[in-house]
């Protein structure tokens, strides 16, 4: 059972988040990104950072927002590799539980497969939209480029991801949390924070070595 003060406590998450993601979009409406996929990436972020995701738009995405250092740029990178992630990880989720499916009897590793192939196609996906505007490449070369550079910090933010959620399968709920209550999203929301922070290390080291853009 969930306690009736972590069930508010998710609720006013999910809403607050929302919320958040909703003043983002009007914003992207009167002052739409340079880059089209960003329209997506930022509110895809604050479903999940809420008011501090909220705080990195106004700060690195907005038009009006001062030119980015380094470590900005790295993060708005993360925010973008995070946003595909984020939209296969929720897609699957829904997928598993409405159709049943179940890989060698275990939730949890069925969940770990369907998040992250939708991961990877959402995030490969966010990825060519980015890279093929900047660099003018061609389908092809467009596509080897997001495989090549978004593999690696798509992986590592599914890693934090899946390690809090082992750790909520295992350690925090018993039984298993399901799609339908909003503890499960509020455990979401918090390990794709923590997919965001190990995906950050990647993408600084992807940008460093020239294999990723600074987005």
């Amino acid at each position: 059972m969930v306690p009736a003060w972590l069930n508010a406590l998710s609720v006013a998450s999910l809403v607050v988040a929302g919320l958040c993601a909703a003043l983002v979009a009007i914003d992207l409406v009167r002052l739409p990104q340079p880059m089209a996929i960003m329209n997506w990436v930022w509110p895809i972020t604050a479903l999940y950072g809420g008011p501090v995701a909220l705080w990195m738009y106004a700060r690195l995405g907005r038009p009006s927002s001062r030119e980015k250092a380094f470590y900005g740029g790295v993060a708005v990178s993360a925010s973008h590799c995070g946003a595909g992630c984020v939209l296969g990880d929720v897609i699957a989720e829904f997928v598993i539980f409405f159709t049943g499916l179940t890989l060698f009897g275990s939730m949890l590793l069925t969940e770990f497969v369907g998040d992250y192939i939708l991961a990877y196609v959402f995030g490969i996906a966010f990825q060519y939209f980015a890279i093929v505007p900047m660099r003018h490449l061609s389908f092809g070369e467009g596509l080897r480029a997001a495989i090549k550079a978004d593999t690696l910090s798509l992986t590592a933010f599914e890693i934090g991801l899946f390690g809090w959620m082992a750790v909520s399968y295992f350690v925090l709920f018993q039984p298993h949390l399901m799609p339908t209550q909003p503890t499960f999203w509020f455990m979401m929301q918090i390990g794709m924070i923590l997919g965001f922070i190990t995906s950050y290390p990647a993408n600084w080291l992807l940008i460093r070595t020239g294999i990723k853009e600074v987005m």
